[in-house]
Parts: C-alpha cells; structure tokens; sequence
C-alpha cells in the first residue's frame, strides 16, 4: 500500500478525503499542515494535510493523486491543527470547511513565502501636457500632485485614508496614461518600531490583576478581568504582554468590533518597540494575509483582530486576550458558526499559556465558570485616576411630549452641557432615520417584500431599507394599500436624531456614528479624532459607540428608547439590555468632571432597571443567574438549535418534523427536544426559516445525540429542498 494522505477539503462533506501524493514530490514536504491541491469532481481546490497513513478505507485503485504541494513548510503546528479538528467536532461542521474559514488568507492557494501588496505608480509622459489634462479636474489634480512628489508610487493603503474616495481620480488618470498599477512586494507585515512611551502608575487592584497572571505565564489558567467602566483593563492588558514580549512569546488580544482597534493599536505601538499586526475583515486581503503570515513566521509580536483572528497560528505563543468578552459579535451567526471567546479559552488550553478575558459587565457563563473555579476573578472595582462612576437617573417620559424622541429634560440637560463646554452622547440602538413608515389614513406599512420585517426609513440616502436582507425601494410618497399622501415615520433612528439635534441646537457640532454614516474607509477613525480633539458637541450613535472608546470630554449621556430592550421574546434580553446600558454609561464622566447617566423610560419601576440602578451590574448579574437556574436555561443548560429553511414553509417544517420524531426516539439519556416551530423572523429573503431546540444539562448528551442524528439529516429526502445548520450555544434564536 503506497503513502495516503488525509486531506481537509473545504466542501459541506464530513470527513476527510483519501490521496495518493502528487507524482515525484519530495516526501519530506508531505508533513501534517501543508496546503495541497487536489481534484475534487471536475475541479481543482486547496485541502489541508491533516496527516499520512500508510492505508485506506477505500480500493488503493480508485485514489486520485495530488495535484500538488503548495508549501514548502507547515502553516499550522500540530496543537494548531488539533484546535481545527476540535472546534469541527464541537460545532458539527464540516473540517475542510472550518479549516478554509481559519485559514481565509490563504485558501485560494496564494504564495505563503513573500506576500505581495499593490502600489500605485505614475508614468509621466515625455512632454509635460499631463498637469493640464487635469486641470479641470480637482480630485485628478490633488492626486496627480500627490504621484509627482512621490515618484516611487504611493501604496494603496495610504491612498485609502485620503479624505476623499481617491478610486474615481486614480482610473481617470490611468485612462489618461498618466499612471498604472505596478504589483510590488511588501515585506514587513507591519510599520516598525517606534519609541517606547512611559507606563502610568497602576493602581493597587491592577497590580494585583498584573501579579496574577504573570505568576500563571509558562502555563494554562483562565482569568475573568471584571473591572468597571475605566478602571483601566487596557493598561492591564498592555503590562502583561510587556512581560510576555520580555520573555520572546507573542501576543494575540480578541476585540469584538473593529471600530475598537484604532485606539487599542495607537496604544500598543506607542508603548513597545515591537512589531503590531491587525486582523479584521475591513482590510484588504493583502493587509489580513501579511498580519496572518506576520504571526505565524514570528515576525509579528501581537495581533489585534476580530473574532476570526483566533485560529492564526502563533509562532511562540505566550498570551490570549479576549476583551469585552460577553460581546455576541464573538459568535460567528452563519457558517462556522464558532465562539471565538470558548475557542480562545480551548487554544489556551491547547498551548498552554494563559487566556485573560475582559469586561465591565462579565457574561453569565463566564460569572458562573468563575463560581465552579474554572475561571480566576480578578477585580478592577474603581475608576483610574479617581474618577467617579457615572450617577443614573431614570427620566419617567410617560404621558410626556417629546420632539422626536427627546424629552424635555433631557434636551435641557444637553443644554447644560453644552453650555460648560462638554460633550453629550446620545444613544440609540436603531439606525436609519425611523423603523418604518406607516400610512394615517388606513394604517398600511412599508413591508419588505423578502422578508417578514418592515423596511427602515433612510432619509439621507432617500430610500426604503431592510435590515435583514439588504432589499431597498425608493422612499415612496404614496400609501401602497389605499393611495393616500398623509404618510408618517413612527419610531426613532440615529438619523432621526441627528435632524432633530440640527434644529434645537443649531449651533452645535453633531455627529453620528453608525453603519451608514461610516461606510466610506477611514471615516470612522477620522470622526474618533474629532471627538477626541473637542471639535465635535454631541455624538449620536449605536452600539458602535457603546464600548470600549475614551471620551474624556463626554459627561453626559442619553439612552433613548430603552423600553424596546425590556421586553423580548429572548430570555437573554435582559442580560443584553442590563450590559449595554452599563457599556453606554462608561462612556460619561471618564476624566476629572462628573459624569452623569440619563435613561428615558415609560417603565421607571421595571425590576431590571431598579436593580441596575440599585446594586449595578453585579447586584443585577446575580439576580439573572437565580432566575436561569430556576428555569434550567443556559449557563444552567446547554442548548444546540438546529435551523432549516426553504423557499417552501412545508418543506422546512417537514425536515425538522421528522428529524425532532427520531431525536425523541434516541434512547436514555437524551437531549429535551422543543419545536419544530417558525423562527422569530419567519421569513427572510425570500427563505422561510424553522428551527428545533435540543437541551441538555450534560454536554456529552448533547453532542452524542447530534451525531446520531446528522446521520438521519442525510437520508431524509427534504434535503435536496432543505438548507440546515446546527447553531451549537447559539446566542439568540432568531
């Protein structure tokens, strides 16, 4: 029997799949974690090398030989792919799936020696005619200005934080010959070094955090970092990959939102003079391949990336951070449907170095692994600096007239504020200018015409728009179910707000940060400058400004329709609501100047909020955990939802009709088996969706019983019609 080798490929099969090595390859290079290429049906694909046996399951006469080797060294070690295989089995997806999704930088076969990045170049003509081919043109000017004082070529990179959206100039000027693209590689994956900035002095609580996880470096241990809003978790952070960079390791720190990275990369390059690497999809695939080839070779000392950076390979790994753990956005919600927080904590545990995970308002799972002593509690209880927590004051808003969502008392406090020469944040979780437009005369609303959801009113852009599935219409000025004119927005939106701000403080500097309003590149960070240098008066935004951003000069803060939080079909709504609403309040008073807290409400006697406001996050987390495990629900349980939708209802129902008849056929002990019924949103891009609820309060349980049950998913015959997934510890059942 020749050499076989096991291969990963990135198809929705199980398994994985038997070659013969490709014709004369060097057998030193066949080692576990080089990418090969392989045919697969009439096509070509890049598989993973997973290992080499010396037999087959299968007739040696119908193996296929390997195309080729693509590289000449491994790009996973073997504790790297073990992690990969683990995390398959765990999620129940496909390994040659999961690895492509863990490996995205390089899957498409590209070089893993010398990555290459663009540069644009100009070619100036032999007589000098180009300066007035652009003349007339202002934008093909300023870039033709900025190539002749660059005669090497300006990088793409550079090009992308220009102002203005240089692309239009750029192939205006190419169209005229006086530039072109020239391919150019880029060796160091990062800026170098700068100069060292001083450590500030830590407080007593963070030199205990310090001390404690660096008596653990060399080995396995889990710390929750608890510390309110401002106590200084950064700087935490920053002392302890200090220590492990001292001792030759690298660093790998998890945010949950790439608008976080800015702040935490200027800090990280001022304080060490070593190389820093981010890691997020709103970089180009040149940029994320040269941060994930930085980290695996070594040349990388940390990365700051979002949640699929926790699968790069880590040449001398010392330390995992994972901040603002309770975040949802560490949840993939399609395909890999992976946690990169209970990953992170598996690879520490697999490397054996310790993992920190961070917030000011701990998830439940994560308070209850510290109670069973899985997790070390670490405590940051006071602000840095001295400064004083935020004071809350619930605005009863019932029986109210408000101007657009804003309340009397608060648009004074904003006056106030202003009036001292300090910043107010207004928070709403709801972007667009209203969640939908409704008609006076006979009640018709704007439906999207995809999904069961109403479409979002966007002013700015002049449409209608869903949120779930992308589908928009133009803004229409006529009722669709009667004819009527006397249309009206209902419902507030971060544009909304804006408008409203615009006229009762005319002379203030607005600006609003969500989705839409930072699309173009680097306009985000430009608008985080602003705020910063005191050139902006009131910010208004979602949960993008919820976290992790230092505003010193914000002392007021306003969380509007906080109502809609309060009351959900989701029994995490109130975890959630309870964790923003304490994110969104760290954001005032962060400096010497009080900071004060503003919640507007038609529900001032709500239990949740009294408690809030009462006993804080820990007082609220504890009254949370009684009520889970009175209902024997997560992080007292362990739930897998299996999701299935179709263009036809009954095709979907039927699916999981037939799968929950054989799961409660499974023999003792079983999984509790809830459904099947309609997703909440029952209907989304044209797709209805169904799902079925498996909970046990023993793991094993759980996963033995989907095993057997992926089985019976592949003879039923719905299938063919059927799209499913399995959503193990899903965060929401939506």
């Amino acid at each position: 029997m020749p050499i076989v080798l096991k291969i990963a490929v990135p198809v929705p099969v199980p398994g994985v799949f038997d070659y013969l090595p490709p014709p004369s390859v060097d057998l030193d290079r066949l080692r576990p974690g080089v990418r090969v290429e392989v045919p697969f049906g009439r096509r070509r694909k890049i598989g993973l090398l997973l290992s080499v046996a010396s037999s087959s399951a299968l007739d040696p006469g119908r193996l296929r030989e390997a195309v080729a080797v693509l590289d000449e060294a491994p790009l996973f070690a073997a504790v790297d792919l073990e992690l990969l295989v683990w995390a398959s089995r765990y999620y129940h997806y496909p390994v040659g799936e999961a690895i492509a999704a863990a490996c995205a930088a390089l899957r498409h076969g590209g070089s893993a020696n010398r990555p290459v990045g663009r540069r644009l170049c100009l070619t100036r003509p032999a007589d000098p005619e180009g300066e007035h081919a652009v003349r007339r043109a202002p934008r093909q000017a300023a870039l033709w200005q900025l190539l002749q004082e660059a005669p090497e070529g300006v990088a793409e990179e550079a090009l992308s934080k220009l102002a203005w959206d240089f692309r239009p100039a750029a192939k205006a000027l190419i169209g005229k010959g006086l530039a072109h693209w020239r391919e150019e590689a880029v060796e160091d994956p990062c800026p170098g070094p700068v100069a060292e900035s001083p450590a500030p002095p830590l407080t007593p609580h963070q030199e205990a955090a310090v001390a404690a996880v660096t008596a653990a470096l060399g080995g396995f241990r889990a710390f929750l970092l608890e510390g309110v809003t401002g106590s200084g978790k950064t700087e935490v952070y920053l002392r302890l990959a200090g220590e492990v960079l001292a001792r030759g390791g690298q660093v790998m720190v998890l945010l949950p939102e790439i608008s976080l990275t800015p702040q935490l990369e200027a800090r990280f390059r001022a304080r060490f003079n070593a190389p820093v690497a981010v890691f997020h999809s709103g970089l180009s695939a040149a940029e994320r391949q040269r941060a994930w080839l930085g980290l695996q070779s070594g040349r990388v000392a940390v990365l700051l990336g979002t949640r699929s950076a926790v699968f790069t390979p880590m040449r001398s790994p010392g330390l995992i951070v994972l901040d603002e753990e309770h975040d949802a956005s560490f949840k993939q919600q399609d395909g890999f449907r992976f946690s990169a927080r209970d990953v992170a904590v598996k690879r520490a545990s697999l490397l054996n170095i310790p993992v920190v995970l961070g917030s000011a308002t701990p998830s439940l799972e994560s308070l209850v692994n510290v109670q069973q002593g899985r997790y070390q509690w670490l405590n940051l209880p006071e602000r840095a600096g001295g400064a004083a927590p935020p004071e809350f004051r619930l605005l009863d808003i019932r029986g109210q007239r408000l101007v657009e969502g804003l309340s009397a008392r608060l648009t004074a406090a904003i006056a106030e504020t202003l009036a001292r020469r300090e910043q107010a944040l207004l928070f709403v979780n709801r972007r667009g200018f209203a969640p939908t437009l409704m008609c006076h005369a006979c009640g018709w609303v704007a439906k999207c015409r995809l999904c069961d959801a109403n479409l979002v009113i966007h002013a700015g852009d002049g449409c209608l728009r869903c949120h779930h599935c992308g589908y928009q219409q133009p803004l229409v000025g006529v009722c669709g179910a009667c004819g009527d004119r006397e249309l009206h927005p209902l419902g507030l939106g971060t544009e909304r707000i804006e408008a409203a701000l615009a006229e009762l403080f005319p002379a203030a500097r607005v600006v609003r940060i969500d989705r839409d309003s930072m699309r173009r590149k680097g306009q985000l960070q430009r608008s985080l400058e602003d705020i910063q240098a005191g050139r902006v008066d009131i910010l208004i935004g979602t949960q993008m400004l919820a976290k992790g951003h230092h505003f010193p000069q914000v002392t007021l803060v306003g969380i509007l329709d906080l109502d809609a939080s309060l009351f959900s079909t989701d029994f995490r709504s109130s975890e959630r609501a309870a964790q923003l609403i304490v994110q969104v309040a760290g954001r005032a008073g962060r400096e010497q100047r009080p900071g004060t807290v503003l919640l507007q409400t038609r529900h001032p006697d709500h239990p949740l909020l009294q408690v809030l406001v009462r006993e804080g996050y820990p007082g609220f987390a504890r009254a949370c955990a009684r009520e889970r495990q009175t209902a024997a629900l997560p992080p007292f349980a362990h739930q897998a939802l299996w999701r299935a939708e179709s263009r036809s209802a009954e095709a979907a129902s039927e699916f999981l009709a037939a799968l929950a008849e054989r799961a409660l056929r499974l023999p003792a002990p079983a999984p509790q088996v809830f459904g099947p019924a309609p997703a909440p949103l029952a209907r989304r891009a044209g797709r209805h969706r169904w799902q079925l609820l498996f909970q046990s309060e023993r793991r094993a349980v759980l996963h033995a019983a989907l095993d057997r049950l992926l089985g019976v998913a592949a003879e039923l015959g719905a299938t063919r019609r059927v799209r499913w997934s399995i959503d193990i510890d899903p965060v929401d059942l939506y």
